[in-house]
């Protein structure tokens, strides 16, 4: 149980002195869940947000506690809420101004199942032809109605996120009105260490890459006579989370593809290059090992995995295009000049903001 929710709960129960709040949590498979998906609040954590799964949650326990509280008798008659009123609130939420619709219908109920043990097993949301309401087993433990714990704990956690937004906000903005080039180097470096949040390494990596890059020109054309000059441009596809196949970044006009990862699974580097089915992939690691012994780390691997058979070997191993790691990254940060640590500084900002749904939300 995570402390804020540990506090939570002793509030919530601080005038009932016989209420034993472990039993309380432990019997929850409802509170249990939402602890598990509330790791992102920690300081190095790699877990994600999981806002759309929380607000799917949230957005029902929003209406039933003003029409159900406590109502057990009443509640088993209902049917549910509309999905467009539920879909509005959440929508209205802290980073959901973009959230899509797959948590009411399919996510929560499914990771609920594979991740939470209990004994009933049963759907946490009911889906019932376009309106959604939470399973009653889920809203009492002991006879008592946790729905309003439950919503304490979600606020909480949504507060202690724009807490650690904004203090990411301010460090970037403090570092764009820094004296010299030099102090804003050295505190993206700071920034640029293997506990740095993953998301948070995928945008200080993107944005070091697209600045070092844009200065490198090559010439391409159909014929020798028809070449033209043109600098390396970086795009970044979409959010860290997004289902895009295993490609993070893309340049243009050589349409290389770039994976962010960890040292920590090499199998999960093998997944990538099959998804763009062994497409030469550059890796952006986060680490400070040598590039040169991740590579051949990651050669044992695929030698180990392909049972050494030459043409499986071959293929995996023709797909590792470049190794970049922390090490990299910092030299070229300390190469940039003034003007491209300030679009350096420009683009964190605006990637973080995207990350996170918090262009048009006051941080």
């Amino acid at each position: 149980m995570k402390d804020f929710i540990k506090v939570i709960l002793i509030k919530h129960f601080e005038k009932q002195s016989d209420i034993d709040i472990n039993a309380i949590f432990n019997n929850s498979p409802l509170l249990q869940y939402l602890d598990l998906k509330m790791g992102a609040i920690l300081g190095n954590s790699k877990t994600r947000r999981s806002l759309a799964n929380i607000y799917a949650i949230y957005s029902i326990l929003h209406f039933y506690r003003n029409d159900f509280f406590n109502k057990p008798k009443e509640y088993i008659d209902f049917t549910g809420y509309e999905y467009t009123k539920l879909f509005i609130f959440y929508r209205s939420l802290y980073g959901g101004k973009k959230l899509q619709n797959h948590a009411l219908n399919s996510r929560v109920n499914g990771e609920f199942k594979n991740k939470i043990v209990n004994e009933t097993n049963n759907d946490l949301i009911i889906i019932n032809d376009g309106k959604y309401l939470l399973h009653i087993d889920y809203l009492y433990v002991f006879g008592i109605d946790i729905s309003k714990l439950a919503i304490s704990i979600i606020k909480e956690y949504i507060h202690l996120l724009k807490l650690k937004d904004n203090k990411l906000i301010e460090d970037i903005e403090c570092l764009i009105n820094m004296d010299t080039t030099e102090q804003k180097k050295l505190k993206i470096a700071e920034i640029l260490e293997e506990k740095v949040e993953a998301r948070i390494f995928e945008i200080i990596s993107f944005s070091i890459l697209k600045n070092h890059y844009k200065t490198i020109k090559i010439f391409i054309g159909y014929s020798i006579d028809s070449l033209n000059e043109e600098f390396l441009t970086l795009y970044k596809t979409g959010r860290t989370n997004a289902n895009d196949g295993g490609i993070d970044f893309v340049m243009k006009p050589l349409g290389r593809f770039f994976q962010v990862s960890e040292v920590n699974d090499y199998d999960k580097y093998l997944l990538d290059i099959d998804k763009v089915l062994h497409f030469p992939i550059t890796f952006v690691i986060k680490t400070r090992q040598k590039k040169e012994a991740i590579f051949n780390d990651l050669t044992k691997f695929i030698k180990k995995k392909s049972s050494g058979m030459k043409i499986i070997k071959d293929r995996y191993e023709k797909a590792i295009e470049e190794i970049i790691t922390i090490n990299e990254l910092k030299e070229w940060l300390f190469d940039l000049n003034n003007e491209s640590i300030n679009e350096l500084l420009c683009d964190i900002d605006l990637y973080y903001r995207l990350e996170f749904n918090l262009l048009d939300d006051s941080v």
